[in-house]
């Protein structure tokens, strides 16, 4: 009897164990699954809950939700005129890639090509952009966060603070976004940069100001930019800076970068100085500066050897007067060391440009002179700084 009982428990064990191999081997997901469900039954999940209406802590969505209808995106649809053979046309029409982006494109067109972006700083449709986005464009389109495409004029711009301004003629604009002050931005606020880099829509980077008042950049003629490590790609350009109010401080100009993507140096240009531009090119159609006529160099250790001057000499060598202009009408010579204007110290040429601009044109500059060993001081009345040359 007991033999019987061990035989048929024998072959029982033998039976199960060639199922369990034949399913461990043909079906092991069967197995698997088993396992799953046995773990998943002493799995224990905590969800939170949330409300639709509740914002993340530390989030910058209200910030970005006040600003971001604003920044639009610009871009040229013009054809293009350079005669195109059939056979790269065809090439292209028939790549369904390129039908997929591009729909069926007439024979002589070219997709649209993003530019750069723009910020709308007033209901009348006033967009403030750089002018290195535009300034090759025969023709301007706009994009609008809420999808519509407007043509865009071209009202001005100023290469030398690199400063555009244009104007969309659209019903229901988005709400003008709000112009902040450089005065209350510090080192080390949070900021957000707002464009339509590389062309993919709206998108939005975030970082920290690095530093204000950034010059000798070799960007611009005129600089005071505010740097940021928020990411800004190409495209971004024209784009809004904007702080965590949701305000206008700056238009994103530039990266500095050795493979042309953010390497978290980036400049913007700060909206006091683009602000002025902007009225500037509204009430009088370009911008006006004042000018003198001079060729300044900085003072070098060898330069100063040679003149015979101290090595804590500060000031600004005037290698060259313009005859006949404002500076040699006022009795300036070449040679001479211009150490301040009208009262503040002269350091570099970059400096002396920004006094001798924003005095303006028309108005008398007193110069602080020093011509050997003698110094002087001359009045001279600015004339207008010459428009500078395009490649345009």
């Amino acid at each position: 009897m007991l033999n019987r009982l061990w035989i048929l428990f024998a072959q029982s064990v033998t039976i199960l164990m060639a199922a369990w191999f034949t399913v461990a081997t043909l079906k092991p997901s069967w197995i698997s699954n088993m396992q799953m469900s046995s773990m998943v039954e002493s799995v224990t999940l905590r969800e939170g809950t949330y409300d639709n209406s509740e914002i993340s802590p530390g989030s910058y969505h209200e910030a970005v939700k006040k600003s971001m209808p604003a920044v639009v995106n610009i871009f040229t649809s013009k054809e293009n005129k350079k005669p195109k053979t059939r056979k790269e046309h065809g090439n292209k029409s028939a790549d369904p890639l390129f039908k997929f982006f591009f729909g069926d494109q007439p024979p002589d067109a070219e997709p649209s090509s993003s530019l750069g972006s723009g910020v709308i700083v007033s209901p009348e449709g006033i967009i403030l952009t750089n002018y290195h986005v535009i300034s090759d464009a025969d023709e301007i389109d706009v994009a609008l966060s809420d999808g519509r495409k407007v043509k865009a004029k071209i009202i001005g711009g100023d290469p030398e603070t690199d400063i555009a301004v244009l104007k969309i003629d659209a019903k229901q604009l988005p709400t003008a976004i709000t112009l902040g002050k450089v005065e209350s931005i510090h080192v080390g606020d949070v900021v957000l940069a707002i464009g339509n880099p590389f062309g993919v829509g709206q998108t939005v980077t975030s970082g920290i100001i690095s530093a204000v008042g950034r010059d000798h950049v070799g960007i611009n003629t005129f600089e005071n930019f505010i740097q940021t490590d928020a990411a800004i790609n190409p495209g971004n350009s024209g784009g809004a800076l904007v702080d965590t109010r949701g305000h206008l401080i700056g238009i994103n100009t530039a990266i500095y970068s050795n493979n042309g993507g953010s390497m978290g140096i980036g400049f913007a240009i700060p909206i006091n100085l683009a602000k002025q531009v902007m009225e500037s090119i509204l009430n009088n159609g370009s911008v006006t500066r004042g000018w003198i006529g001079v060729e300044p160099q900085n003072l070098s250790m060898e330069l100063l050897e040679s003149l015979g001057l101290p090595k804590n000499t500060e000031g600004v060598l005037l290698s060259g007067v313009l005859e006949g202009g404002p500076a040699a009408r006022g009795g300036v010579k070449p040679g001479d060391l211009l150490v301040a204007v009208n009262g503040s110290s002269t350091k570099d040429v970059r400096q002396l440009l920004n006094q001798i601009a924003q005095i303006g044109p028309g108005n008398e500059a007193t110069l602080k002179i020093l011509r050997k060993d003698k110094e002087l001081e001359l009045n001279v009345q600015t004339g207008k700084r010459p428009t500078p040359k395009t490649n345009n």
